[in-house]
């Protein structure tokens, strides 16, 4: 079939699927939503013109252990981002204004493993990273290591727009944030105490398993601990969005708290260009998942590439990576993505990703499972 045909076909089924949904918190209302969600996993078709996707992370997310409370408070805070953005873009806003504004109400929610809720390393400390690109002009910022910096999307969006760097880290990104008058706060700020007993368990685990005698064949010590644990983590938490704005221009970003009992400075894909952010004028994509595998694969970058290349249809490439090369790889996690007409995707190989989509019409919808 003729490239332009299949592609318009696919587009005129997506249109069926993703008709946005209001967020009730009726259970007929929140199945409805899962429907509509996940239905972007399975058919490609247009969007509305403009709009913003966003995640929340990625990981294993059962019904059972989510408490009707803990859901409610989550799927509130997705829909205050999404209004956030909506808001920026209803009004002939930018995609970078957008994405910039509703990742910073995740960032300030303790919900989420980035800003305010970030998780602890092994040495009793918060460390954040983030990145965001302007997919107009490929410009991109992003910083990692940070201490006390209340919005680390923020302080990407600053070294990419008033700086000549891509990325900073550490205490010079946070002498840059100083210079920028960007907010600081005490580290005292990231403590919470799901996040501090949730790393209480990470060490026990890790001191039962150097106990324990050493298993034929594999290595031990704390590298293998390391690989264990990333590996079985029960949710790999992140936040991001993309955007298309009236302009048609695309942004993505994405900011995260790393990994609970995390070592020796490690980064992950989140604030990786390439990685766990990527944006051109065809295609915007922020990543969540195990960021070992997402950097090793380029994984943003390659379903951009399949989209700029082979011609994909977004939600055909965005399986492809997510759904196959990853699975088979062994890494787990999904992406949201957004093209230039509109099309999202949002395929995750995990049992649940925290996500959400609002268009030009306003009206937001959320999903946290598959069904």
């Amino acid at each position: 079939m003729p490239v332009p045909l299949r592609r318009a076909l696919s587009a005129t089924a997506l249109v069926a699927l993703l008709l946005p949904l209001g967020c009730s918190t009726s259970l007929t209302s929140k199945r409805e939503d899962e429907k509509r969600m996940s239905s972007s996993d399975d058919v490609s078709k247009p969007a509305p013109r403009w709009g913003i996707v966003i995640h929340g992370g990625a990981g294993v997310i059962k019904r059972e252990s989510l408490t009707p409370e803990r859901e409610a408070a989550v799927r509130a805070v997705l829909t205050e981002a999404l209004q956030a953005g909506h808001a920026v873009l209803a009004k002939g806003g930018s995609s970078l204004d957008a994405v910039t504004a509703a990742i910073r109400v995740m960032e300030d929610s303790p919900l989420f493993n980035a800003g305010k809720g970030a998780v602890f390393t092994h040495d009793g400390k918060n460390e954040l990273d983030a990145a965001i690109m302007n997919g107009r002009t490929r410009e991109a910022g992003a910083v990692a290591g940070l201490h006390h910096v209340k919005n680390p999307i923020t302080l990407a969006r600053a070294v990419m727009e008033k700086s000549p760097h891509v990325m900073m880290i550490g205490d010079g990104a946070e002498e840059f944030a100083k210079q920028q008058g960007i907010e600081l706060v005490p580290e005292s700020y990231f403590y919470t105490e799901e996040r501090w007993q949730g790393l209480q368990r990470a060490l026990e685990a890790e001191k039962q398993q150097q106990q324990a005698p050493p298993e034929q064949g594999q290595p031990q010590g704390p590298s293998s601990f390391y690989e264990t644990q990333a590996g079985s983590d029960h949710k790999f938490g992140t936040v991001g969005a993309v955007a298309l704005d009236q302009s048609g221009n695309l942004a993505a970003g994405t900011s995260t708290g790393g990994m609970t009992n995390k070592r020796f400075g490690r980064v992950g894909d989140a604030p990786v260009i390439g990685a766990g952010t990527y944006a051109d004028p065809r295609c915007g994509v922020s990543a969540t998942g195990h960021g070992e595998y997402f950097i090793r694969y380029g994984v943003a970058r390659d379903i951009c590439a399949r989209v700029e290349y082979m011609e994909l249809p977004l939600l055909e490439a965005a399986n492809q990576v997510v759904m196959d090369v990853l699975v088979k790889a062994g890494g787990e996690g999904g992406v949201i993505a957004m093209d230039a007409q509109g099309n999202v995707a949002m395929p995750f190989n995990s049992s649940g990703m925290y996500r959400g989509y609002i268009g030009s019409d306003g009206v937001p919808a959320v999903a946290i499972f598959k069904e």
